[in-house]
């Protein structure tokens, strides 16, 4: 088949693009021909994406906002789209014209509500929501993969989507790239300055506001201080790194938090940890959590992340109240399972890897393979 994929920009370290680079690798591994339409590529190109049934178009697009680019990226790759002659188009942003739509953003829709008035008459909140409606709207033929099922109900909900559009589909963590690096957890650890008796947390993810580092950072300083001084929390990913930094100067936890920026080496840090913290205040899914599992790291996440039912059905960890969160909920549940030592801590870790050995949380890529071709015949 002939195919395009479609992406607003490629960053390396984000998690929908970690998952498109993994179902675009599966799907051309099938021999089928593959356009990949992009505002930027940024960070190199996997060897795998040189193959002659792979091309990177780089589609022209001016604006001087986000929303501004993102709209002129859409008008624009509308007429390559219809010169190609594609058998399917697929979207890893929402956008018009898509026959299949990888559902990774949450609903701007629902999350819009919670803003002020003033900021839904803003030209941002009319382009995406205009570009939302152009894939969810009751009138679209928009075939949706929705990674889970909480994220499917807030969009019928809203849209009235039809229940038939929506394919839901597994997650697609690389479980053995994750356990490799098991057995070496004393040095990576090493590697990181912490001793064993040491309890690193964890927090990985883009978008620190959303993801709830400030809330991580409140929960941090909240430890008694004989715990809090033998506590580093380590934040992987890309956000508003100096307004957190700032954020943990005045709560006095600067010299226990470390941002590192994006990485391409999380199982060492997964390897490493003792905790995951997120605390998200919305997330589709949260791969993060799932890793975490894999990796025998117990986990503390809010109830509207959609992966957090992991948590609960595996019992290595905590979920606490999203919709109604409060700080000492969390500031609470942390100080209680820092404070678990020895074999009880064990078992929440043989929980976690016992959970991950006996659930399909692997193949997402080859199950949206599968469908595309179904579609695109």
């Amino acid at each position: 088949m002939k195919l395009a994929f479609c992406i607003f920009r490629y960053y390396p370290f984000g998690g929908l693009e970690k998952n498109f680079l993994r179902i675009l690798m599966e799907t051309a591994s099938r021999g089928h021909s593959i356009s990949v339409f992009t505002m930027g590529w940024e960070g190199d190109i996997p060897a795998f994406v040189e193959d002659k049934r792979i091309k990177i178009v780089d589609v022209r697009h001016r604006g001087i906002t986000n929303h501004g680019r993102c709209m002129s990226f859409v008008m624009n790759v509308r007429p390559l789209l219809e010169a190609g002659a594609f058998d399917l188009v697929v979207g890893f942003n929402k956008m018009p014209w898509l026959d299949l739509y990888y559902c990774a953003d949450v609903c701007f829709a629902r999350v819009s509500k919670s803003k002020p008035f003033i900021s839904r008459l803003t030209p941002r909140h009319r382009v995406f929501l205009e570009l939302e409606r152009a894939v969810f709207s009751p009138e679209g033929k928009t075939r949706i993969l929705a990674l889970s099922g909480i994220q499917k109900r807030i969009y019928r909900e809203e849209y009235g989507t039809q229940d038939e559009r929506f394919h839901e589909v597994p997650p697609g963590i690389e479980k053995d790239k994750i356990r490799s690096c098991l057995g070496k957890r004393a040095e990576f650890r090493a590697r990181l300055g912490g001793s064993e008796a040491c309890c690193m947390l964890l927090m990985i993810g883009s978008d620190f506001k959303r993801k709830g580092v400030s809330r991580s950072l409140r929960a941090l300083a909240a430890l008694p201080e004989s715990i809090r001084s033998a506590t580093r929390l380590f934040v992987i990913g890309k956000g508003d790194e100096p307004e957190m930094r700032s954020m943990a100067e005045r709560l006095g936890v600067a010299g226990q938090t470390v941002f590192t920026g994006g990485v391409d080496n999380v199982p060492e840090f997964l390897a490493a940890a003792d905790l995951l913290l997120h605390p998200a205040l919305s997330e589709n899914t949260g791969n993060a959590i799932v890793e975490a599992l894999i990796a025998g790291v117990p986990v503390i996440a809010t109830s509207n992340c959609g992966y957090a039912f992991h948590v609960l059905e595996s019992g290595a960890g905590a979920v606490i109240e999203g919709d109604k969160f409060t700080q000492t909920s969390l500031n609470a549940k942390l100080a209680e399972l820092i404070a678990l030592h020895g074999e009880q801590f064990d078992k929440l870790r043989g929980k976690a890897i016992l959970y991950s050995d006996s659930r399909d949380l692997y193949s997402r890529p080859v199950v949206i393979a599968d469908i595309i071709e179904k579609l695109g015949v």
